[in-house]
């Protein structure tokens, strides 16, 4: 009897512990989700290598999903009646309206191959200098929306409509031999021609687009940042590299980039503090003894 009483007790003393440890760990966990939430001053070098080695992932993912040209050109027709079917395809009338006007053709041309990619990193560039506080949470609304873009080209293969069979589209690049899509041209080879769904010009103009409409101070910016998504939805379909329903597809994954966003910080980007402290005192993980 004694000794069973007596293992009893140890046993409790080597029970009693665990709760304590686990309660240490929890708090642990929650100091360091705190800290991973909490806005800090972005590193220059840091985001620099960010970009750049996620544009490098993105492109080789993009480029490394199989070109299924078969199915591609079956998902294009498909898409293309259905815009019929909803009176909303005169993506065909729009390429030879804007393709008659040579200067304007040629201009769009460019916009599409160099604004994508320009007014992007100048957003970026703007968020870093001027909403430090607001930059990481913008920041990860941008990769969020890239990364689910990538599932839509694995998952639905679609020939932008200058590839279709049987279509009088105009491949604006080919014939005026400007340098103004990778899909097209002496570029073709360099970038999956049958990722077209959903169109990342839409999705990251808008990014752009709501950013500074939503953090700039001068309100004529304000009306081209609204505008800059507007032009390249007209730009896109003018030089036959997207249909409509391709840039609902990019709108689609800009809301789940905000939501990824505003669950992970608890606010949308735009509602999180402007600036964040010159100096942030670091802390322990651990809980310091009473």
């Amino acid at each position: 009897m004694g000794e069973s009483t007596v293992t009893t007790l140890e046993d409790q003393e080597q029970v009693t512990p665990q709760p304590v440890a686990d309660e240490t760990n929890d708090r642990v966990g929650q100091r360091l989700l705190r800290r991973l939430r909490t806005p800090r001053r972005p590193r220059l070098w840091f985001e620099i290598l960010l970009i750049a080695v996620s544009y490098w992932t993105y492109s080789l993912i993009r480029n490394a999903v199989p070109e299924q040209k078969s199915q591609a050109l079956k998902n294009a027709d498909w898409l293309w009646s259905v815009e019929q079917h909803l009176g909303i395809a005169v993506e065909e009338s729009v390429n030879h309206t804007v393709n008659s006007v040579a200067w304007l053709i040629v201009g769009m041309n460019y916009y599409y191959a160099t604004l994508h990619f320009v007014v992007t990193l100048g957003v970026l560039v703007w968020l870093y200098r001027s909403h430090p506080g607001r930059y990481a949470a913008t920041r990860m609304v941008l990769f969020a929306t890239t990364g689910v873009a990538l599932v839509g080209y694995y998952l639905y293969p679609l020939a932008p409509p200058r590839l279709m069979n049987g279509q009088n589209f105009i491949d604006t690049v080919v014939v005026h031999q400007t340098w103004g899509s990778m899909a097209s041209g002496d570029l073709k080879n360099m970038s999956n021609q049958y990722a077209a769904m959903p169109s990342m010009h839409i999705g990251w103009s808008l990014w752009c687009g709501l950013t500074i409409f939503a953090l700039a101070s001068v309100p004529w910016v304000r009306v081209l940042g609204m505008l800059y998504p507007t032009a390249t939805l007209v730009v896109i379909v003018a030089t036959a590299n997207h249909f409509w329903l391709d840039a609902v597809g990019g709108m689609i994954c800009l809301a789940f980039g905000y939501m990824v966003a505003r669950i992970w910080y608890g606010s949308l980007p735009y509602a999180l503090p402007q600036l964040v402290p010159a100096t942030t005192p670091r802390r322990s993980l651990l809980p310091t003894k009473a």
